[in-house]
C-alpha cells in the first residue's frame, strides 16, 4: 500500500468515527445565540455559509505582537477601509509564557482586546492558534523553556514531553477563544491548529489528529477547525487531519494558474470552499540578503483571478509590522551548510537570521502606512464588494529629529553587576543558554586560565558557538566567532589572563528539521591546543537593566580597540522632543552591529541592529515608544563591534522621517539561491 493509498484508509477511517461524534454532539440543544449566528461550510455548494447566506471572504494577515498596542485600532482601520472582511493572526505560544507556568496575556499580550477592537471596526478573525506557528518568529513560536525541560525534544509529534507541554498550553489557550467564536457572539469564524505541518518531515498523523480532538473538545462541536498547507500534493499527504477542513498556501507564479494551484486542495477536498490561507504580496527577508519584494502588478492582476475564480483569500501579510526586542526567527537552509561559506566563497549560508523589520513588502508598510499595493488591491476588491462609506485613514506623522550625540558608558565587563544582578553561574563546562533560564538575547562565558600555558600560539575553538560570539582576553577584543564563519582562532595565552566570550542567541529557527537542534550559546566544550578549558563562569545578561542612572561613575573614558573591533560597550545619548513625539527612524548607519534600546517612561527594546550586512539600516521606532518633555529619552546602544566614537563628532545616531530596509547588502554577501515561496512547499 502506497503512503497515499495508507493517508486517504485513514483519514476515512478517521472521518466516521468524527461524524458519529459529531452527530451526538449536535444534537445537544444550543443557546438561543448559537442558533441565530452561524458560520459553516455549504460542500455541495462548495462555499461558506454565514447566518443562512453564502459567504466569501477577503482577509489580510497583521500580527497583534508585531504592532504597538496603541497603533492596533489604526491598523485595523486601514485594513477594514481597503475592503477587507476578515484578518487573520498567529498565537504565539513564547509571547504568552515565557517561563514555565507564567501566564501574560496583558497589555501588548492582551489578544482577546485585539480580537475586541477587530469586531468593533467590523473585522471578522481568522484565528491560527499553533502551538506551532513559524511565522518567522522567535522558535516558531514554541517556548525556548521546552530544551531546559528536555534538550533532546523532538517537536512536532506524539513525543511525550512534548505533548505534555502542549496539553498544557492548549488547556490554557483555547477556552480563551471559545466566547470569541462567531457562534458565541465573537468575530472568530475559524480556528487553525498547527501550521503547513505537510512540510515537515515527522508526518505524524497521531499528532494532527490529537491536536483536532482537543480543539473539538474545547471549542465545541459547530466550531471550524482547519489547517493550512502548501500547494503540493506531498503537502497534502501530511499535513491535514479528518474533522479539520484542509485550505492551502501559495504565491504568484511566472505563469499563474488558480486551478492549478488549488488543484492539491480540492483533490484533498473534493467538495467545499477554495481557500488560499497565505497570498503573498511580499517575503521575508534575512540579514546578509537582497529585500525581498512582490511587483505591485503581478499581484493585483493575480489577486483578481483568484477573486475572479471565487477562492476565499487570506494576504500574508497585510501589514508586516517589526520584531522589536529579541523576537525574529531564523531560518536554516540544510542544503546550505557548508563548513565556512565566507572564506571558501559560497554565496549562501545555512544558518539565515530575520532582521528587525518585518515589513515583509506588505501593501501597509512597517509603520502602517498606506503604499501604492494597497491602492491596487483596494481597487481589485472594490470590483467584487462595496469598499466601506469611509476615507483611508491618514498615515501617522513620521518626524526628523536630528543628530544625537552619543557618549561611551560602559564595556560589557563594567556592566556585569548591573545586568547578571544575582550573579554568575559556576560550571565545569559550559552550559547553553536554554540550561541557565536565558532563552533570548545574550551570555558572557568567563574562564580564568591557569596552570602552564604554551608561548606558541594555539588554535582555540569554538565551534559549539550559537550563534555569533566575541571573544576578549583581559577586556581587549580579539575576534568574532560565528556559526556560519569562522569559529576557531590560533591566539597566545598567558597564566591569569581572564578570558570573557560574549555569546549572541540571533534568533531560534522556526522553520524545518533544524528545530529540532535549537540550543544556544556554546553548545560544544571549549578547546584550546587540543585541551579542554574547564572552570567556567556563565553571565545571563538582561540587557534592559542597563539604565544610565544605574552606573553612577564611568569605569573609563573610551572601550578597549583592536584593529576594526572594540570591547562590546553601551553608548547613550539623549533625544530632546520639543512637544508631543510622533513614529521616527534611527538612522545607526556607522555602527557595527547590536542592540538599540530606548529608554523613557519605560525600557524598550526596540531591537537589533546590523547595518553594514543589511538590508535593513534604519530601525522604526515608534511613538509609543517616546515620551513628551520634560521627560528625557536616553537613546542607548549597545554596540558589539566597532562604534564610529573615534571624535565626538562622528559618534552620533541620526533620527529620520524615512525608512531605509532596502540597502545593498555587504559581507556577509551570501545570494539569495531560494526560489521565492519555496521554503513553504518543500519537506524539510
Amino acid at each position: 500500500m502506497t503512503c497515499k493509498m495508507a493517508a486517504v484508509e485513514w483519514k476515512w477511517r478517521w472521518t466516521f468515527l468524527f461524524l458519529c461524534i459529531l452527530y451526538f454532539m449536535m444534537s445537544i440543544p444550543q443557546s438561543s445565540q448559537a442558533q441565530n449566528r452561524t458560520f459553516e461550510i455549504d460542500y455541495l455548494g462548495n462555499t461558506f455559509v454565514k447566518d443562512g447566506k453564502s459567504f466569501r471572504y477577503i482577509s489580510g494577515s497583521i500580527h497583534y505582537m508585531r504592532v504597538p498596542k496603541e497603533y492596533w485600532r489604526d491598523r485595523l482601520m486601514k485594513m477594514y477601509a481597503a475592503g477587507l472582511d476578515a484578518i487573520q493572526f498567529y498565537i504565539p505560544w513564547n509571547f504568552h509564557e515565557p517561563e514555565k507556568g507564567q501566564y501574560d496575556f496583558d497589555g501588548q499580550k492582551d489578544f482577546v482586546q485585539f480580537i475586541k477592537i477587530a469586531q468593533e471596526v467590523g473585522l471578522l478573525v481568522l484565528l491560527r492558534a499553533g502551538p506551532y506557528i513559524c511565522g518567522e518568529w522567535d522558535f516558531g513560536g514554541f517556548p525556548a523553556w521546552l530544551l531546559k525541560e528536555d534538550p533532546k525534544m523532538v517537536f512536532r509529534k506524539m513525543e511525550p514531553t512534548y505533548i505534555k507541554y502542549v496539553d498544557i498550553w492548549m488547556d490554557k489557550l483555547l477556552p480563551m477563544l471559545t466566547p470569541l467564536l462567531y457562534e458565541n457572539g465573537g468575530p472568530v469564524l475559524m480556528v487553525q491548529i498547527e501550521n503547513e505541518y505537510g512540510s515537515y518531515y515527522a508526518c505524524d498523523h497521531d499528532y494532527m489528529a490529537h491536536l483536532f480532538i482537543k480543539a473539538r473538545q474545547i471549542l465545541g462541536p459547530r466550531a471550524i477547525i482547519y489547517t493550512t498547507d502548501g500547494d503540493l500534493q506531498s503537502n497534502f499527504e501530511c499535513g491535514p487531519t479528518p474533522g479539520a477542513y484542509a485550505t492551502t498556501d501559495f504565491g504568484v507564479t511566472l505563469f499563474f494558474n488558480p486551478q492549478k494551484a488549488f488543484q492539491p486542495q480540492r483533490d484533498y477536498e473534493p467538495f467545499g470552499p477554495l481557500v488560499n490561507s497565505e497570498f503573498y504580496p511580499g517575503w521575508l527577508d534575512h540579514w546578509g540578503y537582497p529585500h525581498s519584494t512582490v511587483n505591485l502588478d503581478v499581484f493585483s492582476k493575480a489577486l483578481d483571478m483568484l477573486l475572479d475564480y471565487g477562492a476565499n483569500v487570506n494576504m500574508y501579510m497585510f501589514e508586516g509590522g517589526t520584531n522589536f526586542g529579541f523576537w525574529n526567527g531564523a531560518d536554516y537552509d540544510a542544503s546550505s551548510n557548508v563548513q565556512n561559506p565566507i572564506s571558501s566563497g559560497a554565496n549562501y549560508a545555512p544558518f539565515q537570521a530575520v532582521p528587525t523589520s518585518y515589513d515583509y513588502d506588505a501593501p501597509m508598510s512597517e509603520a502602517g502606512d498606506i503604499t501604492d499595493k494597497y491602492i491596487a488591491i483596494r481597487q481589485v476588491i472594490s470590483k467584487y464588494k462595496q469598499l466601506p462609506n469611509m476615507p483611508i485613514p491618514q498615515n501617522t506623522t513620521k518626524t526628523a529629529y536630528g543628530k544625537v550625540e552619543m557618549n561611551f558608558m560602559a564595556t560589557i565587563q563594567d556592566a556585569l553587576e548591573t545586568l547578571c544582578p544575582k550573579g554568575p553561574i559556576k560550571s565545569e563546562y559550559p552550559l547553553t543558554m536554554e540550561a541557565i533560564s536565558q532563552y533570548q538575547g545574550f551570555v558572557l562565558y568567563r574562564h580564568t586560565l591557569l596552570g602552564d600555558t604554551p608561548s606558541e600560539p594555539k588554535t582555540l575553538d569554538l565551534s559549539g558557538v550559537r550563534d555569533r560570539a566575541y571573544l576578549m582576553i583581559n577586556q581587549v577584543p580579539q575576534g568574532v566567532f560565528d556559526r556560519n564563519g569562522q569559529k576557531t582562532m590560533n591566539i597566545t595565552l598567558k597564566v591569569n589572563q581572564t578570558i570573557d566570550i560574549l555569546v549572541e542567541n540571533m534568533g531560534h529557527i522556526g522553520f524545518g528539521s533544524e528545530m529540532n537542534n535549537n540550543s544556544k550559546g556554546l553548545i560544544k566544550n571549549v578547546t584550546f591546543g587540543g585541551s579542554l578549558l574547564t572552570g567556567w563562569l556563565i553571565y545571563p545578561l538582561t540587557i534592559e537593566n542597563f539604565k544610565p542612572a544605574s552606573l553612577t561613575g564611568i569605569y573609563r573614558d573610551k572601550p578597549f580597540v583592536n584593529g576594526n573591533l572594540t570591547t562590546p560597550s553601551f553608548y547613550v545619548g539623549k533625544l530632546h522632543i520639543p512637544k508631543t513625539p510622533t513614529d521616527t527612524y534611527l538612522d545607526m548607519s556607522s555602527w557595527g552591529k547590536g542592540q538599540h534600546l530606548i529608554m523613557s517612561l519605560s525600557m524598550f527594546n526596540v531591537g537589533r541592529y546590523w547595518p553594514y550586512v543589511g538590508p535593513q539600516v534604519r530601525l522604526y521606532v515608534p511613538k509609543p515608544f517616546l515620551a513628551p518633555p520634560p521627560t528625557i529619552n536616553y537613546v542607548i546602544m549597545f554596540e558589539l563591534e566597532h562604534a564610529p566614537c573615534q571624535s565626538s563628532d562622528e559618534c552620533t545616531v541620526e533620527f529620520v522621517d524615512q525608512p531605509l530596509i532596502n540597502a545593498t547588502p555587504h559581507k556577509p554577501n551570501f545570494q539569495r539561491e531560494e526560489t521565492m515561496f519555496s521554503r513553504k512547499k518543500i519537506s524539510v
